[in-house]
């Protein structure tokens, strides 16, 4: 199984990062799954030179930045149409930033792909877009943890596959 994990980069205080890396080794040691994890993979289908001035282009290449950041966007929608099981998406406050976000909740939820919504906020703090394109609500990474032990844990997976 491949999870997606999702949530704001752009915009985070850490690029979106610390979150995700504590969370994909319980995904790929406990439960045995495949992770894709957005903040990590930079290079993505990009050339080198796209990967190291696309940020720059933002302010002095307009047209240049759109057309990367296109790929960006082509590349991350089509593994999850295509290729996500699932998607975790962490929401860490009322004031977080993302475009990517509600685009790829809103393809996942398309397309019926289990969308997991971590956040601590209240709920009439958060998007009621991101809410309804939403299954599970987690108001921590704990609680997001014990509920995915319970629904894949490696012994459920090897019954499915009896």
């Amino acid at each position: 199984m491949l999870a997606y994990l999702c949530g704001p980069i752009e915009f985070a205080e850490d690029g979106g990062r610390l979150w995700r890396q504590k969370l994909a080794p319980f995904l790929r040691e406990q439960l045995g799954q495949r992770v894709y994890d957005p903040a990590e993979d930079e290079l993505k289908n990009l050339t080198g030179e796209e990967a190291a001035h696309f940020r720059e282009w933002k302010t002095n290449d307009i047209e240049r930045f759109r057309r990367t950041v296109r790929k960006i966007i082509a590349f991350d929608l089509d593994l999850i149409e295509n290729k996500a099981d699932y998607v975790i998406c962490f929401w860490p406050s009322a004031n977080a930033q993302s475009g990517g976000t509600p685009a790829e909740l809103t393809v996942a939820y398309r397309k019926g792909i289990p969308v997991y919504l971590v956040t601590p906020i209240p709920l009439e703090e958060v998007s009621g877009w991101m809410l309804a394109c939403s299954d599970h609500l987690f108001k921590s990474i704990e609680e997001l943890k014990e509920f995915l032990a319970l629904k894949f844990s490696r012994e459920k997976q090897t019954q499915l596959w009896k």
